[in-house]
């Protein structure tokens, strides 16, 4: 008998979860790290200051015919749920739950006149995320079987965070830090980034990977000579020092940094297409997020492409949503974790505490479980609202 759709519901919830930002106190995610936002004074120390907590985490379900539930989260907020329940669920109530192909394209083409990048395109993930989390529980499987399976028995971490020496101690393969000064603050704020890296490698001592990530805060000219800086601080690649459309931006800084850092990029990119211009542009490294770019079904177009360009992905962190398709690709040689702790000193689950069983790296290294689906639970005791039903 077919396994159908009965109901698609998106709930909401505030407070720690896929919207990492989205957290009270203070957090070395949001400590005067460099942003688009830089060229204004007002908005450099922190980063909730301009609204990067504002969406909020998207909770999608989907519960199948025979009454078995799958679901993911995602950075969408209250705006995800709108289209899921107003426009997305159209396209899965009454469908089989295998069609996953037909599914993804009624979503993205019924969404092209006002979607395309962003929030729809992170509300199309969710979706996507927990179509593949239900598959998994309605066959018994973990979702890396259901994507041809394991290509290696481990996965294998660098960590991002505020504190790469600790990251060493804890077994990590390499840290990435944020860049904390932008062009717009001068000479000195150009040393200080230098100064800051040249302390971390002598922490770290030679041969520790030593990663920045610009989160698209740099132009070409100041990146280019960053890079240069640093090669003597063996800095292991420059992350999204751009804005995402500037792909010929990313083509002159391949071509002008030095040979032994790498340029990468990606996080903010979605769909296939956006990356056949990105990869056109000759980056090493590609960080697609599984819970922003499309989904699973969207990031198995985008890996296909990057290998026939020979480059790697890494995916942007996003817990157990990237875990199981890293472990599945030969061209995803490792992972990024991102340390939410507040100081970055621990190892702590990354969408807690709204994800139960999420699983973490143990000296830098995971083995996946076999538990169906994703392997998460929702936890109850996180309040969450449903605003919009249909």
């Amino acid at each position: 008998m077919r396994t159908t759709i009965r109901e698609v519901r998106a709930y909401t919830v505030r407070g720690k979860g896929a919207d990492y930002h989205d957290q009270p106190g203070a957090h070395w995610i949001d400590d005067h790290i460099a942003t688009p936002m830089s060229v204004y004074p007002e908005y450099r120390q922190s980063r909730r200051s301009f609204g990067i907590d504002v969406l909020g985490t998207l909770v999608v379900e989907i519960e199948a015919s025979d009454g078995t539930i799958g679901f993911a989260v995602t950075t969408a907020g209250e705006i995800g749920a709108w289209i899921v329940e107003n426009h997305l669920a159209r396209f899965l109530e009454g469908r089989e739950v295998t069609d996953l192909e037909r599914i993804w394209d009624q979503m993205y083409r019924s969404t092209l006149y006002y979607g395309r990048r962003g929030v729809v395109l992170n509300t199309i993930s969710g979706v996507d995320l927990a179509l593949y989390d239900l598959l998994g529980r309605l066959r018994g499987e973990p979702v890396y079987a259901l994507l041809g399976g394991p290509v290696r028995d481990e996965l294998t971490f660098y960590a991002t965070g505020a504190r790469p020496d600790i990251a060493q101690q804890l077994g990590f393969i390499g840290g990435k830090m944020p860049i904390h000064h932008a062009p717009a603050e001068g000479q000195r704020g150009f040393e200080a980034n230098i100064a800051a890296l040249a302390d971390m490698r002598a922490r770290v001592g030679s041969g520790f990977w030593l990663m920045w990530d610009a989160w698209m805060s740099l132009d070409v000219e100041y990146a280019t000579r960053l890079a240069h800086a640093a090669v003597e601080h063996e800095l292991r690649w420059l992350e999204e020092a751009l804005i995402p459309d500037d792909y010929w931006g990313y083509a002159q800084l391949k071509r002008q940094a030095p040979p032994s850092v790498l340029i990468t990029t990606g996080e903010h990119e979605a769909t296939r297409w956006g990356f056949r211009q990105l990869l056109e542009t000759g980056v090493d490294i590609i960080q697609p997020d599984v819970n922003w770019c499309g989904g699973i079904t969207e990031l198995i177009k985008i890996s296909a492409l990057a290998d026939a360009h020979g480059a790697m992905v890494v995916p942007h962190g996003s817990s157990v949503y990237s875990y199981h398709f890293v472990i599945t690709r030969t061209n995803s040689p490792f992972s990024e974790f991102l340390m939410m702790h507040e100081t970055a000193e621990e190892v702590v689950p990354m969408f807690a505490p709204l994800l139960l069983g999420e699983p973490v790296p143990e000296n830098g290294r995971l083995r996946l479980p076999e538990t169906p689906g994703f392997g998460v639970e929702l936890n109850p005791d996180v309040p969450r609202e449903r605003p919009y039903t249909h």
